[in-house]
């Protein structure tokens, strides 16, 4: 599993990351969600070995990243820029990562090019962004290393690469447990792949949590009442957000949904209705609650 231990890390005079403690464990598709600047690309390099920490402890199956060969064997990063590979074709690439990683697999290479119909003999500088991306993804793939690290992995894909990506991901992950990380700032596109997601704001990992999980304990409630009420008069649930226009109330309620609806109606409410919520809304409260102002989060 990857472990991050009360990590800090400057850059210059900056703070990127300030007492990070995370754990993910192998085989998860883990999301690390943040806005520009939170930390996210610090934390794969981190944890590729590209970044020494400054403080605190960095373990990939319980050994150190930095400095460690071995570790490092476990691990492909797949980095948001990709103008270091500008000079290599397709097959040049190939050969390149084959001399780093002892269980590089030719045919694994081939099987994903040909599903992405991307040209070997082609510079990678010819290439759209989107299609540096898929070179990439596929050479991490065929590395078959045990973790691998997507940075804003599907930027510059169109609808139908992002499908077909995301599809080579997840069968790699069901045929040999792969643990993959991905930073991204698209809460649609974290919710769509990610089983896990961790929220990092100013260098901090402001929560962590099971995205089921979070979906089925949190509830949106609109109801009409027949006289007017207050939070105080929902004892024993526990409101995140509650306002009310005219005669609806709109409240946001964390806990058991068939026992968030028995309270609801013991008050009688002449409406009553429980609708979902997205994984935006879900993280807007989550911060509200905390106190951090959800604005400061770029989600698009």
């Amino acid at each position: 599993m990857i472990e991050f231990k009360n990590v800090t890390k400057k850059i210059e005079s900056n703070i990127i990351l300030d007492g990070v403690d995370l754990s993910i464990p192998n085989g998860a598709v883990f999301g690390l969600l943040g806005s520009n600047g939170a930390g996210k690309s610090t934390i794969l390099r981190l944890l590729s070995g590209i970044y020494s920490n400054d403080s605190g402890e960095i373990l990939i199956d319980g050994s150190k990243v930095f400095d460690c060969p071995e570790t490092k064997q476990k691990v492909f990063f797949v980095n948001d820029e990709t103008m270091q590979f500008s000079r290599f074709t397709l097959e040049e690439l190939k050969t390149y990562y084959k001399n780093y990683y002892k269980n590089f697999s030719e045919e694994i290479f081939d099987k994903l090019r040909n599903k992405v119909k991307l040209p070997g003999g082609k510079k990678l500088s010819t290439f759209s962004k989107g299609m540096k991306r898929q070179a990439i993804v596929i050479t991490g793939l065929a590395c078959q290393t045990d973790f691998l690290l997507l940075d804003e992995a599907f930027d510059g894909l169109d609808p139908t690469m992002r499908i077909i990506v995301k599809n080579m991901i997840f069968d790699a992950v069901m045929d040999r447990k792969l643990t993959v990380v991905i930073s991204s700032h698209n809460l649609k596109e974290i919710n769509e792949i990610c089983d896990t997601a961790g929220l990092l704001h100013n260098g901090r990992i402001i929560f962590c949590r099971d995205i089921d999980s979070v979906k089925g304990s949190i509830h949106k409630i609109q109801a009409v009442f027949r006289s007017p009420v207050s939070e105080e008069d929902f004892t024993g649930l526990d409101i995140m957000h509650f306002e009310r226009t005219q005669s609806v109330y709109r409240i946001i309620i964390r806990g058991d949904a068939d026992e968030t609806e028995k309270k609801l109606n013991s008050m009688e409410p002449v409406v009553l209705d429980m609708l979902p919520l997205s994984l935006e809304e879900i993280f807007i409260y989550e911060m509200e609650v905390l106190g951090y102002n959800a604005e400061d989060i770029d989600n698009k």
